[in-house]
């Protein structure tokens, strides 16, 4: 009876193996194709572009809010109790506008991350189509991302189907 079992056991893993060795794996530097793909390129340089803008704007408010503290700062010892309240005031309500176009702007849920999914996506989807179809014309069984939170101590050259993937996206 132990013999049997150990004959079992000893099959199970030798199908374990053999399906093992079937298996073809490649990999893609998504970031690699980034930087290759004109189309990710333009929308990076749009969404650097909102940005820049945005930045803009932050300054110019921030440089509102330090000219009014400054002042502040000189005439406080001149200013009557109430006056000093009401510039406080308004340099806290500033102080809100600051946070909150920040938030807005490049808050988790801001209208940044919105542009990004909004412009990227649909090339992402290009990207990922690209990588399904090498995948099944070269039969992989997986496909990782290198450049993402897959971390790879070894990768063999001749996996990698990155170009593969950019031919298809030209």
């Amino acid at each position: 009876m132990k013999n049997y079992k150990i004959i079992i056991t000893l099959l199970v893993l030798l199908t374990t193996q053999i399906s093992f060795a079937q298996l073809k794996i490649g990999y893609v530097d998504s970031d690699a194709i980034m930087k290759e793909l004109p189309d990710a390129q333009d929308a990076q340089k749009k969404l650097d572009q909102i940005v820049q803008e945005w930045q803009e704007e932050l300054s110019k408010i921030e440089k509102e809010w330090k000219n009014a503290f400054d002042d502040y700062e000189k005439r406080k010892l001149i200013m009557s109790n109430q006056k000093r309240a009401e510039v406080e005031k308004e340099l806290i309500a500033l102080e809100k506008v600051i946070t909150d176009f920040r938030q807005k702007k490049f808050g988790v849920n801001g209208e940044l991350f919105k542009q990004q999914d909004e412009v990227m996506k649909p090339i992402q989807n290009k990207i990922f189509l690209a990588i399904e179809e090498v995948a099944k014309e070269e039969d992989y069984d997986f496909i990782f991302d290198r450049s993402g939170d897959i971390l790879f101590l070894f990768a063999k050259e001749e996996y990698d189907v990155t170009p593969f993937v950019l031919e298809k996206l030209k």
